[in-house]
């Protein structure tokens, strides 16, 4: 859908995938290359029966609504999609990537309505 599409009170995000794309350490928290969760929305979700360290989690977290957005072209944010896991003995790399667009009304995801 393309932003003429959409109604004023509409925004389009990304949906994303973050996935375990190397592991050039030793992860204590048996993590895999392959490990991955989603992000729609405002939410997180892991496939059936999947762990994800806390620790990883909480470093890819804080770079997800940006990454949820289209930016300008030169903003690190469109070239960069890497994020590495806090702890040095570990070195978990993780990759973000952009899937669909998701449309979202804006009274859908916040209690201020819209004017």
């Amino acid at each position: 859908m393309s932003n003429q599409e959409l109604r004023d009170d509409q925004f389009e995000l990304y949906d994303l995938k973050i996935e375990v794309e190397a592991i050039e350490g030793h992860c204590t928290c048996n993590m895999a290359v392959g490990d991955h969760f989603f992000m729609r929305g405002g939410k997180i979700s892991l496939p059936d029966g999947a762990d994800f360290c806390l620790y990883a989690l909480q470093a890819a977290i804080p770079l997800l609504p940006a990454k949820q957005r289209l930016n300008h072209p030169a903003d690190w944010m469109e070239t960069d999609s890497r994020v590495v896991c806090p702890d040095p003995a570990c070195r978990l790399i993780m990759r973000i990537d952009r899937l669909d667009r998701r449309v979202l009304d804006h009274d859908d995801v916040s209690p201020i309505p819209w004017e």
